[in-house]
């Protein structure tokens, strides 16, 4: 292998190094990749730009509009209300929540079935009196255990298939080619989940992440006739503290919320501050603030029009990750202000401005009434405890439901292509008005669109300079040419990946070695590229590996031990099970 290979190589260790520590999101590390490629001559601008054109790519896309429709239109709250109902133990409830959520997540992309699931099951958790810990990791395993039913269930799914299609020029994957392995796999992996994980999950019972509001709130007055009356709030220096923020100003029985810093002090104003409530003497400091003449009746504990408190999680496409809440903004970026953060079931403590948000953060948010209406379908949250204030819409919900039967049958049969039937399929949602243009426009992820299409760059660099050879004969090497041991370590590394990197991109640079490697064995790809797409489906062991994961992290109230407590066994024994469901397949020999 000359130069090239080995620089390609590096390239790839330091993208993964750069992914898996976290600091840096996937697409911008992908994309910065795609630019070193392409500049340097590796590979050409036509394949440089390759994966932006894949169809496997556009049918991700196409497939979100179309799940946006489903979710808009109410059709999985129209399931849910049917399916859930008042079930009596534990694992009653798990399977309730499992059989619907795996069928949907076949044929739907898994991850809008979670974030349309997540509201609907924290809100029926404290309903049946069973703690939110224990439905919500049952929730993300039985969506990405479905996601493998069949090729639309997953965005990883149609990218190796779109890639395996440009790689090697032939037809690729029908849309039911992975269900022979994925079903019994599925089935398996829901029954040992639902027989073992009532017994080992938390069982946090305490999940109002949130108490009294006087635990994180404090409250003082303007003095009449002070020297702050007349000042607004930046000019008197409210806006510089340190440990406090201030929400919001209570003045002759109404409320000014998000307070901007033009706003004028009047005499008798009641200033309510959130974050750290030992500073009320640090605040008391300032001439002209006294102590508030009605601690017996806080403000926040009064229902106000102008106000809603709000109790989100931030999502891991969020624009405020890895910054302080102090530098995020939210005032100005959200018109919400941040009362209180709670991370693994807990509430943090501490300089509340000077608190890393992270993904999974339960923020409790005081916001303006249309904040709930503006945020709900934005990336940036989850919103938990103020979605049942909007009723769905329902009239549209069996209109949906046909039209993704139509997309899925024109598919199966094969009639039209699946990229074709996923265009028709996201224009009839959007024509037959089950979702608008903007909710397609804000339903498509454009993070993973772009991690996706970069990949492809750094697989075709793989592949032209020898790298993907090299690595396979290393696999071969370890295997001695046996098959089956051969997927297993194929699995297993891909596996690995997953818990490190994105899923997508995991798969999207283990298919050109495993191309290589199947060619140098004389072996069919397909056991091969069924292996790399249940691997890089089936994350359980951590919060980070699957997208699914992260998003139930902050609504259970999970630590980050809980994932690998009960998602490593499951890793180990999926991955066992589907190389034991391939061999038989596609009968392939022990020995």
């Amino acid at each position: 292998m000359d130069w090239q290979g080995w620089f390609a190589l590096g390239l790839s260790g330091a993208a993964l190094l750069l992914m898996s520590s976290g600091r840096f999101a996937p697409h911008m590390v992908m994309m910065g990749v795609l630019v070193v490629l392409s500049v340097s001559g590796l590979i050409s601008p036509e394949q440089a730009l390759a994966g932006f054109s894949n169809t496997g790519l556009i049918t991700v896309v196409a497939l979100f509009v179309v799940a946006s429709g489903i979710h808009h239109s109410g059709g999985v709250d129209l399931l849910v209300r049917h399916l859930l109902r008042s079930p009596k133990t534990v694992r009653s409830a798990q399977a309730r929540i499992a059989l619907p959520v795996s069928l949907l997540s076949g044929f739907l992309n898994n991850t809008p079935v979670v974030a349309t699931m997540i509201p609907a099951v924290h809100a029926w958790s404290r309903k049946i009196g069973i703690s939110p810990s224990k439905l919500m990791i049952p929730l993300s395993y039985s969506a990405i255990l479905g996601g493998t039913l069949t090729l639309i269930g997953t965005s990883t799914n149609l990218v190796v298939n779109g890639q395996y299609q440009q790689l090697t020029g032939g037809d690729g994957f029908s849309i039911f080619s992975i269900t022979m392995v994925g079903l019994p796999v599925a089935v398996i992996g829901l029954t040992v989940m639902l027989l073992v994980m009532p017994r080992f999950l938390p069982d946090r019972k305490d999940q109002q992440k949130f108490g009294s509001m006087r635990e994180f709130t404090l409250e003082v007055a303007v003095s009449d006739g002070g020297p702050l009356v007349g000042k607004t709030v930046g000019e008197a220096g409210l806006r510089e503290l340190e440990r406090l923020y201030l929400v919001e100003i209570e003045r002759n029985g109404s409320v000014v919320t998000a307070v901007p810093s033009e706003e004028h002090l009047r005499g008798g104003d009641r200033l309510v501050f959130a974050g750290d409530t030992q500073a009320i003497s640090d605040l008391l400091r300032i001439n002209g603030i006294v102590p508030s003449v009605h601690e017996d009746e806080p403000s926040l504990s009064k229902d106000r029009t102008e106000r809603r408190l709000v109790e989100a999680v931030l999502s891991p496409q969020s624009d405020v990750l890895g910054l302080t809440i102090r530098d995020a903004r939210f005032r100005d970026r959200y018109g919400a202000v941040v009362l209180a953060v709670a991370r693994g079931g807990e509430r943090v403590s501490g300089n509340l401005g000077n608190i890393r948000l992270k993904p999974g953060d339960v923020l409790l948010l005081e916001a303006r009434p249309a904040f709930v209406s503006r945020q709900r379908y934005n990336k940036d949250f989850l919103l938990i405890n103020d979605l049942d204030t909007d009723t769905p819409r329902h009239d549209r919900a069996w209109v949906s439901w046909s039209i993704l039967v139509v997309l899925v049958g024109l598919a199966a049969c094969g009639i039209m292509s699946m990229l074709n039937a996923a265009l028709l399929g996201a224009a009839l949602m959007i024509l037959s008005g089950c979702c608008s243009v903007g909710q397609a426009q804000k339903s498509v992820d454009v993070p993973v669109v772009l991690t996706i299409a970069a990949s492809f760059a750094l697989g075709a660099a793989l592949q032209e300079t020898g790298a993907a050879s090299y690595l396979a004969e290393g696999i071969l090497g370890l295997s001695h040419g046996h098959v089956l041991l051969a997927i297993l370590l194929v699995y297993f590394a891909v596996s690995t990946l997953t818990e490190m990197v994105t899923n997508n991109a995991a798969a999207v640079l283990v298919i050109p070695v495993v191309l290589s490697m199947t060619t140098a064995m004389g072996a069919p790809a397909e056991p091969f590229v069924i292996a790399v797409m249940m691997a890089a489906s089936a994350s359980f062991a951590t919060p980070l590996g699957y997208q699914t994961n992260m998003m139930v992290f902050g609504p259970g109230g999970y630590r980050f031990a809980d994932f690998v407590r009960v998602g490593l066994p499951m890793n180990l024994f999926i991955g066992l099970v589907t190389v034991a469901v391939i061999a038989v397949v596609y009968g392939i020999s022990l020995y």
